[in-house]
């Protein structure tokens, strides 16, 4: 398994990453156990998960679920040393965790035991903001996202308290690394002056939604990426399992989320179906799994740190892991980027 840098901190993590949102809903404990001990034997030992996971549904009853796996997994013998492990600190308005509270300088160090305790561990090699206070283009707010009116100052200052109280994590050991989610270019430019300006962890990388359907980080975060060595860890990169073709022809599999999630958050649209037809085509004509083609492609691209995929079954993990060996050629990368330009920002 290939390993990238996690910006500047020094610590390496695998070009593929176990997500972790449907463990303690649509994954038992058992089997969230299963994926981590399968993931760990193929060299993927880099697991994402957050304070309010699970997802599909969010629920005031299961915050913090996830993370209680995980710690069951220490707890039952797993070697914290064979795993880089990742969590997040819910961003204002999830009601259900610090009744909707800003991230702030006085959140962090409640969050960060509460996730530690859960966890069964002494420390968090990545604590991510999951996204910000001001808001986001994320989630299809892109759509209707409106910056004006931002109290800038109060922005910068607030990133200050924050990295002082995060400084203080790293200083007594919980965390290695910080991390941004669902955050812009202006955004992860301030949180680095930020640092540079009055201390505290620097931005070691950037978790956006990022799949061949949903391309907005090639532009300005791009060169943000590349430039301030901030990598990318891309979520969804099956586009909530559209790539996979699972859903073609109005198709809805037992158990699958979009039994959950009748829109797929925004993202199921008639455009949509026209580009993962297209996609599709890319893969039957070069003999490739479209899931791994998805996932290959991501790994290519040139601000990728890692790829964080989710599975609910054993099989579809089996077919995510068999994607690092896959190498994609130029003329299927040509292919994937005219079936881009035919289909732009399909939802």
């Amino acid at each position: 398994m290939e390993r990238r840098k996690l910006g500047r901190t020094g610590i390496e993590v695998s070009a593929l990453c176990l997500g972790s949102m449907t463990w303690g809903t649509q994954n038992t404990t058992e089997e969230g156990h299963a994926q981590i001990n399968r993931a760990l034997s193929t060299g993927i030992d880099f697991v994402d998960t957050a304070e309010m996971y699970p997802v599909n549904p969010i629920a005031k009853e299961t915050i913090g679920r996830t993370e209680e796996i995980i710690g069951k997994w220490f707890e039952r013998g797993g070697a914290r040393d064979r795993m880089i492990l990742a969590s997040k600190h819910s961003g204002a308005g999830m009601r259900h965790v610090r009744d909707g509270a800003d991230i702030s300088g006085a959140t962090i160090p409640d969050a960060v035991e509460g996730s530690l305790k859960r966890l069964q561990t002494d420390y968090i090699d990545l604590y991510q903001f999951h996204w910000p206070n001001r808001g986001s283009y994320m989630f299809r707010q892109n759509w209707a996202y409106d910056p004006s009116g931002h109290d800038v100052a109060a922005v910068r200052q607030n990133m200050e308290d924050c990295l002082g109280a995060l400084q203080r994590e790293v200083d007594r050991g919980t965390i290695r690394a910080f991390g941004l989610s669902n955050e812009s270019a202006w955004g992860t430019a301030q949180w680095l002056a930020a640092s540079e300006r009055a201390g505290g962890p620097r931005v070691a990388s950037v978790q956006n939604e990022y799949s061949l359907m949903c391309r907005f980080y090639d532009t300005d975060m791009s060169e943000l990426s590349l430039n301030e060595d901030v990598g990318l860890l891309s979520f969804s990169p099956l586009a909530t399992g559209l790539l996979t073709g699972k859903y073609q022809g109005g198709a809805v599999p037992d158990g699958s989320r979009l039994t959950l999630n009748p829109d797929l958050g925004g993202r199921k649209t008639e455009r949509a179906f026209d580009a993962v037809d297209a996609y599709l085509a890319v893969a039957r004509k070069h003999g490739l799994d479209p899931s791994q083609m998805a996932l290959a492609w991501c790994m290519t691209r040139p601000f990728m740190c890692s790829v964080i995929f989710g599975a609910t079954t054993m099989d579809q993990l089996e077919v995510a892991i068999g994607a690092a060996d896959v190498r994609l050629i130029d003329e299927v990368l040509a292919d994937l980027d005219a079936a881009h330009r035919a289909h732009p920002m399909p939802y």
